[in-house]
């Protein structure tokens, strides 16, 4: 694959396509894995944070969630990568809180505050289907590593409504590799966004030292899940792993180690898209954090670019919005 191509020959005709989840829904399976995730809230190791504590009882610890998730908003999202938004929208889940405490989380409300309301699986389950309602193209599952067990408790309820929308899986990469197994034959396309290659910034921004192994092992599993990122004969992505990775100031050596280890340990095929929209928000002033309280110049994130060229990356390049196909 010529990096220059933005999206490669489909691989997979829309009449063709049937989301993971609906094979181990005939087969039974899906509930199956639906209960065994609940029993993983008793003593609560679904994320890296491994916090033991009974979310069942509604206890709480790093993500301030309990029994429940919530939810801080649901739409169709338009600002997401052109293959996921496509011309009717990303189906977007919003869920409020986060496993990471990055200090400069552009959408620190959300994550790091209990926004939004709480959802039982019956509920998230009517989320999901007004959006496929509203002809989303996915459903776009929003940081969601903590909330894996409620997300599996809710499916097998959509299913059964009606859903046949692929899911992406739109995380952090501050996965467990227990979730993520559970999620294994479920989830359509994994969306991680791999932040920092070295312990020190982990720990320092995001407040998880132990994120760069915990990131580096979610993607070859999800990798091994669902391999290079595919798509129908629209553009629109079907199956795989699409990576993004922010730009960050100063860290051009943690950019550089992140690409080559997507290209030479993930798969020679990985297609990234490699952003440059940092700016400073959250924790992030001044007085706090003043190392990162700029924005990415154009130098920083086109020095990125090029050194993703150089290891063969497929990048996403941000295109005019997708027209309807005639037929629609």
């Amino acid at each position: 694959m010529n990096h220059n191509e933005t999206l490669p020959s489909f691989q997979i005709k829309s009449a063709d396509f049937e989301p993971a989840y609906l094979k181990l829904h005939r087969s039974g399976e899906l509930r199956e894995r639906s209960s065994e995730a609940l029993k993983h809230l008793e003593s609560c190791r679904v994320c890296p944070r491994n916090c033991d504590v009974n979310r069942l009882e509604n206890k709480t610890s790093a993500c301030r969630t309990g029994r429940y998730a919530y939810v801080e908003s649901y739409f169709p999202h338009f600002g997401e990568e052109d293959c996921l938004r496509g011309w009717n929208g990303s189906g977007t889940i919003f869920f409020s809180m986060c496993n990471l405490k990055c200090v400069f989380c552009q959408n620190y409300d959300i994550s790091q505050e209990t926004k939004g309301r709480e959802v039982g699986p019956e509920e998230l389950a009517r989320i999901m289907m007004a959006l496929q309602h509203q002809k989303c193209h996915n459903i776009n599952f929003v940081t969601p590593e903590h909330v894996v067990p409620q997300i599996l408790e809710a499916l097998p309820y959509a299913v059964e409504l009606g859903l046949r929308l692929p899911i992406v899986y739109n995380t952090s990469a501050y996965d467990s590799l227990q979730s993520l197994r559970l999620l294994d034959g479920i989830v359509d396309i994994y969306m991680p966004d791999f932040k920092f290659w070295k312990k020190f910034p982990a720990k320092h921004y995001l407040k998880a030292e132990n994120y760069p192994e915990s990131a580096r092992a979610a993607l070859l599993e999800m990798q091994r899940q669902v391999g290079d990122l595919t798509f129908d004969e629209s553009g629109l992505a079907k199956r795989g792993v699409l990576v993004r990775h922010l730009v960050m100031p100063d860290y051009p050596t943690d950019t550089q180690k992140i690409l080559r280890f997507l290209a030479r340990n993930v798969s020679p095929h990985i297609y990234v898209n490699v952003m440059d929209q940092y700016h400073p928000a959250g924790k992030v002033n001044a007085r706090k954090y003043v190392e990162i309280n700029r924005p990415t110049t154009s130098s920083e994130y086109a020095s990125a670019v090029r050194f993703a060229q150089t290891e063969g990356i497929r990048l996403d390049i941000r295109k005019p919005r997708m027209r309807v196909p005639f037929w629609m």
